[in-house]
């Protein structure tokens, strides 16, 4: 019977629904402004979403024939643009946080579990994220922010997670992540940890066999229950609460 003492937060389409209409809005503008005949509409970025980070993305497109080749410095160069067209999407607040995100995350601080972050985007992209939707206060109330190339491999592979929480002195044993995807989910499990998933438009058909809680979102105490796609604790859930992550840890 372990004891939860923290979680670690993927942050793309887990705390914000930013890939859709945030990452892929920018990065259609980083094309169009370098004079690239290309846009990735809503279905051709959910195939895309298949590889992990956004300057892999713009690879694989050119590896497969959709864009024109280029140098990687010109890669890096594209996707530094687009993630300044990001952060001005969210400072203009069109990328709002997921329901119930701030609730549990609110419920977690004020119960003295350790919370970080681990993802694959860019510092940069989280900083924005965390100023403009969560707040500056946030900077101090996560432990750690372990973010883009940090490490040399990205989700799937478990190092995102395991540099948080050797950064944290926390085992997997005490730690709980909150992911969005199966990429996200595989990273996660590959590091020893119990995983809750929050599904979302690109997500929903995923193979999340394993999982310890897939549902619809965190959800709120006073809005429709959430859709529970998969749970391996049987818990009873309207809305995915701090009783629940500690029940999933001591089941």
């Amino acid at each position: 019977m372990a004891e939860l003492k923290c979680i670690l937060w993927d942050v793309d389409g887990t705390l914000a629904d930013t890939e859709r209409d945030g990452h892929r809005v920018a990065f259609n503008m980083a094309f169009d402004e370098a004079g690239h005949a290309r846009e990735w509409d809503v279905p051709t970025y959910g195939e895309l979403l298949a590889v992990t980070g956004g300057k892999e993305r713009i690879k694989f497109d050119i590896e497969r024939g959709d864009m024109c080749e280029m140098p990687y410095e010109e890669i890096a160069g594209l996707h530094a643009r687009k993630t300044e067209h990001y952060q001005n999407l969210i400072a203009e607040g069109r990328i709002p946080l997921r329901p119930g995100v701030r609730r549990l995350l609110e419920e977690a601080y004020a119960a003295g579990i350790t919370l970080g972050v681990s993802t694959t985007t860019t510092p940069s992209a989280l900083d924005a994220l965390i100023e403009h939707s969560l707040g500056k206060e946030w900077f101090d109330r996560f432990a750690v922010l372990a973010a883009g190339d940090i490490v040399p491999d990205k989700k799937p592979a478990p190092d995102i997670y395991t540099y948080a929480m050797e950064q944290l002195g926390v085992s997997p044993e005490n730690t709980i992540a909150l992911e969005d995807s199966e990429n996200g989910w595989k990273s996660a499990n590959a590091a020893g940890l119990k995983c809750v998933v929050t599904v979302n438009d690109y997500t929903r058909e995923h193979d999340f066999t394993g999982a310890d809680l897939v549902v619809s979102e965190l959800g709120e105490p006073d809005a429709d229950a959430v859709d529970v796609l998969q749970d391996l604790h049987t818990l009873d859930v309207h809305h995915v609460k701090l009783s629940h992550l500690k029940a999933i840890m001591h089941d």
